[in-house]
């Protein structure tokens, strides 16, 4: 059994749903301060109850006076089951956010501080109101910055960055996942195809992404083109809690021939309008499609992404394991699962010592270094 780290006051909180993310991290810190990653770790150790009636309980196992806590918790992870009322259930999102505050409250604030690492943000797409509804994402924050113990939450590509307007005590660290993404992809593409590309947005809340892909490729060798699509939807009929869209107006250079495509978003959801984009680039003679996305759902599964991909209508999408895919998903050749693991710890490490993570977050010169490393390596002929 491993043993604790008894020299730091560091720890870590992980729940179930993201074990595994939470146990790469720990190997990453263990590594860091040199201790042996088969022998220690940071992992406090938990049970996680569900009651049959419903109900939820966390029960720290050791104590946790005077440290620094960092908890991890995946509130997209649907695959972890319990029983109610002799009912099988798969876990929601909001039963992992009452987990998480009954981990929280669980410290009994012996802490000496809480942070909260939600790489998906809960109900991150509720942050505007349009109508008799409530800013559910707002108010979790505000109840989160209540408790006096929290001191930080750190999350990826939060749908709407103004969310943090909602809290005033802890602090909001929103990150991005585009140096890790972009590591695998140029490390992957030849650079005959990176000569020419389009960075497209799929929608106009998606074209500040697109412009952070578009300014890492700002590289003498690459000509650059930018493009959106604008979503016209029916405002007469709700389906699946959203109104549908009936068309995509493309923005842009429509003459495209011989061009990379690249599509970036927050996250798929059931990858309806993805599908429209696809087939909008499609009509414009582009090369290949490629799509980047911190948080890839597949709320509808995938066999339609396996169908456009074996008919040619795509060539790969991009992703980061910082919230649940299937196993059976990680097989698709066309998937690439970027691993983050090594960044958080990383931010683990830099907050918990009180330094800047201000380089993490900020850093810009990952891709350049790796575009200039692909064009100036020699050819194998």
């Amino acid at each position: 059994m491993k043993k604790q780290v008894e020299k730091d006051n560091l720890r870590l909180m992980v729940f179930t749903s993201a074990r595994e993310l939470g146990d790469k991290i720990d190997r990453h810190l263990l590594k860091r301060y040199g201790l042996d990653p088969e022998e220690n770790t940071f992992i406090v150790p938990m049970n996680e109850i569900f009651f049959d009636d419903g109900h939820i309980k966390v029960e720290i196992k050791e104590t946790v006076r005077g440290k620094d806590i960092f908890t991890l918790t995946d509130i997209g992870n649907y695959s972890l089951e319990y029983k109610m009322r002799g009912l099988i259930n798969h876990t929601s999102p909001n039963d992992l956010m009452i987990q998480l505050k009954d981990g929280i409250g669980a410290c009994n604030n012996h802490a000496s501080r809480i942070n909260i690492i939600m790489p998906l943000l809960y109900d991150a797409r509720q942050h505007r109101r349009n109508t008799r509804e409530n800013l559910m994402c707002g108010m979790t924050l505000h109840e989160l910055d209540s408790l006096n113990s929290v001191k930080s939450l750190i999350t990826y590509d939060a749908h709407d960055q103004g969310v943090e307007h909602a809290i005033h005590n802890m602090e909001f660290n929103n990150f991005f996942a585009t140096n890790n993404i972009l590591e695998a992809f140029i490390k992957d593409l030849d650079k005959n195809d990176l000569k020419k590309l389009v960075f497209v947005a799929p929608d106009n809340g998606a074209t500040g992404r697109r412009n952070v892909y578009l300014n890492s490729f700002n590289y003498d060798h690459i000509h650059r083109e930018a493009g959106s699509f604008v979503k016209q939807r029916d405002y007469n009929n709700l389906v699946d809690g959203k109104y549908p869209v009936i068309d995509h107006q493309y923005c842009g250079n429509p003459k495209l021939d011989g061009f990379t495509a690249i599509v970036s978003d927050d996250m798929i959801s059931s990858g309806g309008s993805m599908f429209d984009v696809i087939d909008e680039l499609q009509k414009r003679n582009v090369k290949s499609v490629y799509i980047f996305v911190t948080f890839a759902l597949f709320t509808k599964g995938i066999d339609k992404f396996n169908e456009y991909y074996q008919a040619g209508k795509f060539s790969g999408i991009y992703t980061t394991n910082l919230s649940y895919i299937p196993e059976e998903y990680h097989h698709c050749e066309w998937l690439h699962i970027c691993d983050c693991s090594e960044e958080i710890a990383n931010i683990i490490y830099n907050i918990h010592n009180d330094l800047s993570i201000s380089g993490i977050m900020h850093d810009k010169s990952t891709p350049l270094k790796l575009l200039e490393e692909k064009f100036n390596e020699k050819s194998s002929e």
